[in-house]
């Protein structure tokens, strides 16, 4: 596109180069659709922590949307801010919901339904915390650099916020492979005394690829205002759209094809409540299976 285009000589023009508004309606569409997929396998699974990855979906989405309204109104600072913030933290919510799904699949395919002593239900709780913390930084940063007519070292001072948020993240996602690992081994050591229809392996290996989608990511990020804002990155938005939004697309249709709820399906799979497991002292499904068959067992016998 031109470099006289009304984004970039429009007076008070929150631009620095001229965005191309047709990826932007294309990433909106794609980014809707594998949230609307999302929506329907969350419903047709009945499994409600899906929520999680819905609201990645819909924050992506979101974001497009404003991306599209700022580049038709170059001057509005709102728009602009809203879809620099929602592309910089989105992401996370994938992230979440990974750790999620690791701590329902340690549940579901490990016999005392613990990884380095960490049970299921705290597993997920574990990291869903970390994972808050660095979103925290990551908004507290983002909306520091996107601040009205901030000076520079005010926003050199919150993208830095930003990538320090950004790097935590990663250190705990590096933490994460370690668990994911041994719960591999774990599985495949096991797999004879577990009974289950379905192999968590595909599911495993598309959480390793989801991972692997948010770490690049991540990388470009760490390196987009590592030279500060003087850095090029930022002004050639291709960057953004091959190493940003559509690693975060692939990871969300990535969990559209392999989609937990398919393979941890039915109510069995849930991890009990506390309430639960307490009266019923299961802290395992291989106790919640011992329970129910000695359920019935007294049903038949009375």
């Amino acid at each position: 596109m031109p470099s006289t285009c009304l984004d970039v000589t429009a007076h008070d023009t929150q631009w620095n180069f001229c965005p191309n508004i047709g990826a932007a309606y294309f990433f909106t569409i794609l980014f809707a659709l594998t949230t609307i997929g999302h929506i329907v396998q969350a419903i047709l699974y009945k499994k409600a922590y899906c929520w999680v990855i819905i609201v990645s979906g819909l924050a992506q989405t979101i974001c497009y949307i404003f991306r599209v309204i700022s580049i038709k109104n170059p001057t509005n600072f709102g728009s602009y801010a809203a879809w620099f913030i929602l592309i910089l933290i989105a992401p996370l919510f994938t992230n979440a919901f990974v750790y999620m799904v690791m701590g329902r699949m340690v549940w579901n395919y490990i016999s005392n339904a613990k990884i380095f002593k960490i049970t299921a239900w705290r597993f997920g709780t574990f990291f869903v915390v970390l994972d808050v913390f660095a979103l925290i930084i990551q908004i507290y940063g983002a909306a520091s650099a996107s601040g009205n007519n901030e000076s520079t070292s005010d926003v050199l001072k919150g993208l830095h916020i930003y990538m320090a948020g950004v790097g935590i993240q990663q250190a705990f996602i590096l933490v994460f492979f370690v668990f994911a690992i041994k719960f591999h081994r774990t599985y495949l050591a096991e797999r004879s005394q577990i009974k289950t229809s379905n192999s968590p392996l595909p599911l495993l290996y598309t959480l390793y690829a989801a991972l692997l989608l948010i770490t690049i990511r991540i990388i470009f990020r760490l390196c987009e205002y590592s030279q500060g804002l003087n850095s090029k990155i930022p002004n050639h938005e291709a960057f953004q759209y091959c190493l940003d939004s559509l690693p975060m697309l692939l990871a969300l249709a990535l969990l559209n094809v392999v989609h937990p709820g398919r393979v941890m399906a039915g109510k069995e799979s849930n991890i009990p409540g506390r309430k639960e497991r307490k009266t019923k002292q299961v802290y395992s499904k291989m106790d919640r299976d011992a329970s129910s068959l000695g359920e019935n067992m007294q049903v038949l016998g009375a």
